[in-house]
């Protein structure tokens, strides 16, 4: 055959490619339907799978791969045409629809019920004062102890610390994020600013030790590297580290602490800010066990398990991208007893009082093997 005749031949074949391809798409419409009156999700992984495996293997070992990549599109654009319809209702579509119905004020309220890790004077209990005008606070020893108070219904907020421009994010809370069930409803931007302190009317003794956070400790490690006779103890939170030093009896124990923990606990200022950089700000996030949308919210984080294959984030990036959504972060952490599989954080700008937003979360949940919408909510 000449190349001509080839050509033709191919043409035709894909003039009927995409006449079934259509009638795909008509079917996946009417399993959509099908769906939305049972409540299922949109994505069905073990008929995923049993499709792939059925058609890679009637193609024959030539043809597997290029079969496996067509219908891992096919399915992805099917999954995406299914979340777009209008008469396909999510549940997490029907969830947001639901929290800007139900949602209270135009803004977090002035009175709570807030738990914070640490103790009084912590940067955890700073963010919240700037959150809240009037909160009651519940303290607690860990990062969990303030999951557990926001899922079991103690406190009805929660303030943690998730990124420094620093030292990075904090790991803990986010490995903490896939164990338990939240919503993220507000979230402050907060100047930390470190100071070496000791014990008011200490002697003048050397200083051989010093105690705080972990991430405190961090984000001053060139004053620590420039001293290497101190100790540095790492302690639970920075107010709890200045109370043990005021407590103590040692004139060569100092703290990592801030300005407002040397008031609290009668401290004398060693040094003033010694953070490795000036701009040192930490971001606290505000939880809820309820989803709470106020108006005018412009940020969602998302948390997602996706597919251990090639190109699975890439997929979501390009949507993202596509949409014309501002992607602000992308956070990966391992997924515990998966090996080489990761979780993936995202914070972007948009809002879930645009439609156009909905449906593409609504797309994206399609696309994933776990999906969760954290929240949708205003940064200070």
């Amino acid at each position: 055959m000449e190349l001509k005749d080839i050509r033709a031949r191919i043409d035709a074949i894909d003039d009927e490619l995409v006449r079934l391809f259509v009638q795909r798409m008509d079917c996946s419409a009417q399993v959509a339907r099908a769906k939305q009156t049972t409540g299922r999700p949109i994505r069905d992984p073990a008929r995923e799978r049993e499709i792939l495996n059925r058609l890679t293997a009637a193609a024959g070992e030539t043809c597997a791969p290029y079969v496996d990549a067509l219908y891992s599109h096919i399915l992805d654009l099917s999954r995406s045409y299914q979340a777009s319809l209008g008469e396909y209702r999510s549940p997490l579509e029907a969830q947001i629809a639901e929290a800007l119905k139900n949602t209270e004020g135009s803004r977090l309220p002035e009175r709570a019920l807030v738990a914070c890790q640490g103790a009084e004077g912590a940067y955890a209990q700073q963010a919240c004062a700037r959150l809240f005008r009037y909160p009651d606070i519940l303290y607690f020893n860990s990062f969990e102890g303030v999951f557990n108070a926001v899922e079991k219904g103690m406190c009805r907020y929660g303030i943690l610390p998730v990124e420094n421009s620093t030292a990075g994010s904090v790991t803990q809370v986010y490995d903490l994020m896939e164990k338990h069930r939240f919503h993220i409803v507000g979230a402050k931007k907060l100047r930390i600013d470190h100071r070496l302190m000791r014990k008011n009317g200490s002697s003048g003794a050397p200083i051989t030790e010093v105690v705080s956070h972990e991430q405190a400790l961090r984000q001053c490690s060139r004053f620590l590297a420039a001293h290497p006779e101190i100790r540095a103890t790492v302690m639970e939170n920075t107010a709890v580290a200045a109370k043990f030093v005021t407590d103590s009896d040692r004139d060569d124990l100092a703290v990592i602490a801030s300005r407002a923990c040397a008031d609290l606990y009668g401290l004398d200022i060693v040094e003033d800010d010694i953070s490795d950089s000036p701009a040192n700000f930490t971001r606290f996030i505000c939880i809820c066990r309820k989803l709470e949308l106020y108006p005018g919210a412009r940020k969602v984080s998302l948390m997602l398990n996706l597919a251990h294959e090639p190109g699975a984030l890439s997929a979501i990036v390009s949507r993202l991208a596509l949409a014309g959504v501002n992607l602000l972060k992308l956070e990966s952490r391992p997924l515990p007893g998966r090996e080489f599989e990761f979780r993936f954080f995202f914070d972007m700008t948009a809002s879930v009082s645009d439609p156009a937003v909905v449906r593409l979360l609504c797309e994206l949940e399609a696309h994933c093997d776990r999906f969760t919408f954290l929240g949708c909510y205003d940064e200070e």
